[in-house]
């Protein structure tokens, strides 16, 4: 509730209060979702090598309540923020500019916020899982419903966040859009202490950034060195070094076989020449993920579309209901319900149904569901782009060009695009969250669940990226320009469908990577085998001193 009340208007207040322009106000919101998506990554190497996910998270929230009491504070004071501007020209010389004070204090809370979002994202979703045993056939069943569940609860919150919050913000005022928000999120870390007795909690395992150096600085350093086709002769720690840590062991694997030279023994027991081979197969793991990641940059850069270049579309169209004025942010309302519904009825009726013939648990594999969501994709750029044309030839027709009028168009025109855009995020972004989850060696979880915002983070300054340089290059030579602060003399239209290729060239990229990508061994199912080592390495033992006291 917290992130979506501000993310979700933020393009309006800065329009309509910061007084900026379309592609700069645009490019303020993705560069700063952008970050807040980016920063999980820093706050899951501190929780998995110093913290814990437990105190990180806590400790995040402190600093993320201390930039919402900011950014409540900044827009509440009449001096830290600009006048308004003549009614007439919203834009137009007369209208105040912040000062360097006013852009420094609000762009100061918003960062600020970033910071705390860095080490709650990646954790406090870790943190739920990990409450699961994965040896505990229940808790393992019950665990593979758990982020359907997981993001079903959040889109709650955003759901109150794009209805009621932005008509607060719209229709009521700011301080009150910004400060209850604030207020929920003290409330909810104070749930979050409530619950701390009952928490199975993870200790920190150390650096993973410094664990996969190792293996790739060993592997660099002995790229002469011959690798054994016998995975025994690597270097691996006992067994019994591994269950009293509480740790698991990983069998070596043939994919990347070059890391594999880290393992080989040469004499040196340096960390940074000699790596075990559980060490080496969770830097594969990392590493294999990598194409997987990449192949879902596109797809989160046209999610950083619904807050920006979405809410703009809304703001051209007709939002009267009777006298009540729909804020064009709420539209984002329907991503949420979308969501929600899809996410309910995969998980209580396609799963059941389509697991039946598949024999998965999930009903399709993680990668399949994602590649679900690929498709969505394309549909709704497609769709976005024949909207936006529709909407430009009415305008076209009253005479609405040139003075950027309101266009006699519902806003619910636009409402094919946010409910696919729900649904699409009911396939990709739920199966994300759970396949770098899962797919990320038990020592790296925090990590790997970061893995799924950065593609956010990234998505987001793709989207800043290719706006610039977009609305840059068609200006050239006195053009018109696709994207101009009067959206009814621009070609969104063009735009939307510049996106639908991309999408297209990028589902042919993320087929090609899917196809190739090795799923790890399931842990439980290692576990048995350790056990089952375990327990003949146990009997031999016996034997062995038997005969020798004989």
């Amino acid at each position: 509730m917290a992130y979506y009340g501000i993310s979700s208007n933020l393009i309006i207040y800065l329009t309509k209060k910061m007084h900026q322009g379309t592609v700069k106000s645009a490019n303020n919101v993705t560069n700063w979702v952008g970050t807040v998506w980016m920063t999980p990554v820093l706050g899951a190497y501190v929780a998995d090598a110093f913290l814990g996910r437990y105190w990180t998270f806590l400790i995040a929230s402190a600093i993320y309540l201390l930039g919402m009491s900011m950014l409540t504070l900044v827009v509440s004071v009449p001096g830290l923020k600009p006048p308004s501007c003549s009614a007439h020209q919203p834009l137009g010389p007369d209208c105040p500019m912040p000062s360097p004070l006013q852009l420094g204090l609000f762009f100061g809370a918003l960062y600020t916020l970033a910071v705390g979002t860095g080490g709650t994202k990646p954790n406090i979703s870790t943190i739920g899982a990990d409450q699961f045993d994965e040896h505990a056939p229940k808790e393992k069943a019950q665990k593979l419903s758990f982020f359907n569940w997981w993001m079903f609860s959040i889109f709650l919150g955003t759901l109150f966040a794009n209805t009621a919050l932005v008509y607060i913000q719209d229709n009521v005022g700011w301080t009150l859009g910004y400060g209850l928000p604030t207020i929920g999120l003290a409330l909810s870390i104070v749930i979050f202490l409530a619950g701390t007795p009952f928490y199975r909690h993870r200790k920190p395992s150390g650096s993973p950034f410094t664990r996969m150096g190792m293996v790739i600085v060993a592997a660099l350093r002995k790229w002469r060195v011959p690798v054994s086709v016998d995975p025994k002769e690597l270097h691996e720690l006992d067994l019994d070094e591994y269950t009293k840590n509480g740790m698991h062991r990983i069998d070596s694997t043939p994919s990347l076989r070059f890391l594999n030279k880290a393992g080989v023994k040469t004499g040196s027991t340096s960390p940074w020449l000699l790596c075990t081979v559980t060490q080496i197969e969770e830097t594969k793991q990392m590493l294999r993920m990598l194409p997987i990641l990449v192949a879902t940059f596109i797809p989160s850069t046209m999610i950083a579309q619904v807050n920006t270049l979405f809410v703009k579309q809304g703001t051209t169209l007709n939002r009267s209901i009777g006298s009540f004025n729909i804020p064009p942010a709420s539209l984002a309302g329907f991503v949420t319900l979308s969501m929600l519904v899809s996410v309910a009825l995969y998980d209580r009726f396609f799963v059941p149904f389509v697991k039946k013939w598949t024999k998965n648990p999930r009903g399709v594999n993680l990668l399949q569901r994602m590649v679900i969501g690929a498709v969505l994709h394309i549909t709704i750029m497609v769709i976005a782009s024949l909207t936006e044309r529709y909407r430009l030839r009415v305008a076209k027709e009253h005479g609405l060009v040139e003075s950027g009028a309101q266009v006699p168009l519902t806003i619910f025109v636009l409402l094919p695009q946010f409910v696919l855009m729900g649904t699409a995020d009911a396939f990709l972004e739920v199966a994300k969250i759970e396949f770098f989850y899962d797919q990320a060696p038990e020592s790296m979880k925090s990590l790997g669940t970061s893995y799924s915002s950065t593609t956010l983070g990234v998505g987001n300054f793709l989207s800043t990226v290719f706006l610039s340089n977009v609305s840059r290059i068609t200006r050239r030579n006195g053009r018109g320009g696709w994207i101009l602060n009067n959206l009814n003399a621009s070609h969104l239209d063009y735009y939307y469908a510049f996106f639908a290729v991309l999408n297209v060239v990028n589902f042919v990229f993320f087929l090609v990577v899917a196809k190739f990508y090795v799923y790890k061994a399931e842990v439980s199912d290692s576990m048995v085998v350790l056990r089952q080592e375990l327990e003949i390495g146990s009997r031999n033992k016996v034997t062995s001193q038997q005969t020798s006291e004989a």
